[in-house]
Parts: C-alpha cells; structure tokens; sequence
C-alpha cells in the first residue's frame, strides 16, 4: 500500500492528518481504442459479464439500464473494504442518467462466474450509450494507496491552526499549494477514500448513517458529468459490512 509522503510543511499536523487517514484504491481509465465483448475484466462503460440466470437491470418502466462501470475485485490489490472476488456493477439510466433514483448496484458473487453468460445484447437500442456522460469504454488498473483527508468531504475535521483547509491553503507560498491540494483535494477515479464534490459534501445536510464512498468517477478527457462533474455511489458502513451493494445510492454534481 503506497503512504503518500506528508510534506515538510505540513510535519505539525502529522498526528491528525495519520488519524484520519482512510484506505483507497485509485483507478487508472485508460480509453480502449474499440469497444471490447462481454468479459469479467473491470472497466468503464461496455457491455457487462452477466451470468444467463440474472435479468438485464431495467428501469421501472422497463428501459434497459447503461453499465457505468464494472468492477472485478479480484483485480484489486489487497483490501479491507470489499470482498476478494466477484463483480462489482453499477447501472445508471441511459437517457435520462441524471436521474439518481433509477441507478443500480449489482454484486455478482464469485460463484456465478464460472456459469453461462450472456452474449446477445441485440435488445440494447441502437442508442443504448449515446448520452452516455463517460464517451468510449475504458481499461482500469488499480493502486492501493491511503488518503489522510479531503477538503470537501464532511468526514475531514482537521483544522490548521484555526483556519478550514481551503484559508490555509491561501496562507501558503505558491510552491507549497499544490503539494498541499495533490495531497488533499480528493480527486480522481477510485474506490473509498475521501470525496471529491464541486458543489459540496451533501453530507453536511444530513444526519443519516455512517457512509463509505464505494465508486468515485471523476472527470477526465473522455468522461464528464454535466458541466465537469464528478460521480459516485456511497454506501452505508452496515450495509457494506453485509454486502448489501443493492442499497448503494448514486450522486453526482457539477459546476
């Protein structure tokens, strides 16, 4: 697991920045140069591997759902966060994606892969990924890392010297800020660690249970959400603990 280096300047927060320190797997997209087939392989957008005896997910009223991404957690370094094997899938609407309450997570348990799995996706429409908010299906590979905070999220509390990190942020000679934001800002394609939000934590207006960030999706050359946003499913920390992926919720927003 790589310890990010906490730099010179921020040595007398050490103790606080190690306490609120949460584990992560940062994701590398890297945009695949044609659409691949079905296949266990962990990427953005394409086509899922699901097994003959599971349903295509719809919507309510019957529309097909669009694979945001898919997740092989056998691919993934060594963690505390999910099991060691299955599929992880996350749907959304494939017009209308945002639209949060229609979105779904599928967990697909290690026991259903070696079964018979779909290969004729012919009633997908012609149209199926053409709103799509990430534009060409993407590899991913993974790095397991710890995160020691993130300034939008609720769940960092550390202050420096008084000040909330984005006015600390502004004491700082030029040199030190962007170590202090690489370190910090909560950006990029990962599973857990802190979140990164361009409206705010909607956390903040809540008192609902613990979560954990189970997907972030963040904004690159080839994916963006609305006018350069940012996406993700949380999940609740009982119901991670139970592998109820089901009751993971989608939320997204945008400058």
């Amino acid at each position: 697991m790589t310890h990010p280096i906490i730099p010179d300047f921020l040595q007398p927060f050490r103790a606080e920045l190690e306490r609120h320190a949460l584990e992560s797997i940062k994701a590398t997209a890297r945009p695949r140069p044609t659409p691949g087939p079905p296949s266990a392989a962990s990427k953005f957008r394409g086509l899922p591997l699901l097994p003959l005896s599971m349903a295509y997910p719809r919507q309510q009223n019957g529309t097909p759902l669009l694979l945001l991404a898919q997740i092989n957690l056998a691919e993934l370094p060594a963690n505390t966060l999910l099991p060691a094997a299955g599929l992880l899938q996350f749907y959304i609407p494939a017009q209308d994606w945002y639209d949060m309450e229609e979105a779904q997570v599928r967990y697909i348990g290690p026991e259903h892969l070696g079964a018979e799995y779909q290969q004729d996706f012919s009633f997908l429409p012609a149209n199926h990924d053409e709103e799509s908010p990430i534009n060409c299906e993407h590899d991913l590979t993974f790095e397991a890392t710890l995160e020691y905070g993130g300034l939008d999220d609720e769940r960092f509390a550390l202050n420096f010297n008084g000040l909330n990190g984005y006015d600390f942020e502004e004491t700082l000679p030029e040199k030190d800020k962007e170590a202090f934001s690489k370190l910090l800002s909560g950006a990029g394609h990962k599973i857990g660690g802190y979140a990164y939000f361009t409206q705010g934590d909607p956390h903040a207006y809540s008192k609902g249970a613990a979560e954990v960030q189970l997907l972030q999706i963040d904004i690159d050359e080839q994916i963006m959400f609305g006018d350069s946003g940012v996406a993700h499913f949380f999940i609740t920390e009982e119901a991670l603990k139970n592998r109820e992926f089901d009751k993971a919720y989608f939320y997204w927003d945008c400058c």
